[in-house]
């Protein structure tokens, strides 16, 4: 299932690997160097860059991992996921 994070952007479901509260995990230094190294190695996506970030999503793709940083909370993002299990649209 797709799930909307933020302006154009969806990512697929199955590809989650953790959704974090920026403001709550940005405050312990491993986590800062875990996104900055993501950063310089070209991994983080921000999608909504003239908002404030409310979450980020770690993704697993095809082509490797992804930090998505959105606009969305992470109890948005929940909803949105359990919302989409319980839907009976099938493609």
């Amino acid at each position: 299932m797709f799930i909307h994070i933020g302006h154009d952007t969806v990512i697929v479901d199955k590809e989650i690997i953790g959704i974090f509260d920026m403001e709550n995990t940005t405050v312990m230094k491993k986590t800062i160097d875990y996104l900055n190294n993501a950063e310089k190695q070209k991994k983080v996506r921000n999608v909504a860059p003239f908002e404030l970030p409310k979450s980020f999503i770690v993704c697993e793709e095809p082509k490797g991992t992804v930090i998505y940083i959105s606009p969305v909370s992470v109890g948005t993002i929940l909803k949105r996921i359990e919302s989409a299990k319980k839907s009976d649209f099938k493609f």
